[in-house]
């Protein structure tokens, strides 16, 4: 096997090891024997455990969705761009739940690298939502909120709603799209906030 297949082969395996059982639940000899190689394999490849994982959350973010088309292609209104960018990212996650699941285990574990990948990851929304939040107060489009708490309930939501959905296929979610799921989340943040289009 040429070196960049090989990569991409232990790529996708400890990808999936990892979105199993995180960070600190998988060793390298355990990827290298799902592969039928040699630690020694891996580390021509990749100097540490540490970096492999760092390029499999590499390999997440190079598939990352741009929110730039969704947020440019229909109404400019706070409510529509967050409604379609939303939409972008669900549709990722529904597509490579391993992300998810990544992001559960990186979380729980406190691994530094992780964190700091999610929180770029989310940081499209954060920021989104914080500076629209203080563009429209001026105009009492939204209640008194803090930007930074709104952006966390938001995650929480769409999180939640997405490992429901995604990852446990929860019986309650399984009859409504995810287009639907979205939306009504959104409808919720909207209210939450105190959102009008009239100021």
């Amino acid at each position: 096997m040429k070196a960049p297949e090989r990569r991409a082969s232990i790529l996708a395996v400890a990808k999936v090891l990892f979105a199993d059982r995180g960070f600190h639940g998988v060793s390298v000899d355990e990827i290298a024997r799902r592969l039928g190689v040699s630690p020694a394999v891996l580390y021509r490849h990749f100097d540490s455990k540490e970096a492999l994982y760092g390029a499999a959350l590499d390999e997440i973010a190079g598939r990352r969705e741009s929110y730039v088309e969704a947020a440019l292609c229909g109404p400019e209104d706070f409510a529509s761009v967050l409604l379609r960018m939303t939409r972008v990212f669900a549709a990722s996650v529904a597509r490579d739940p391993d992300y998810l699941r990544m992001e559960l285990h990186g979380m729980l574990e406190d691994a530094a690298v992780a964190q700091r990948f999610f929180e770029s990851r989310w940081k499209s929304f954060t920021d989104f939502i914080e500076i629209s939040l203080a563009e429209l107060a001026p105009g009492n489009q939204v209640g008194r909120v803090d930007g930074r708490t709104a952006s966390l309930m938001f995650q929480g939501m769409v999180r939640e709603a997405l490992y429901a959905k995604c990852i446990l296929d929860a019986p309650r979610y399984r009859d409504i799209a995810l287009d639907d799921l979205i939306e009504q989340l959104i409808g919720l943040f909207l209210n939450a906030v105190g959102y009008s289009t009239e100021s």
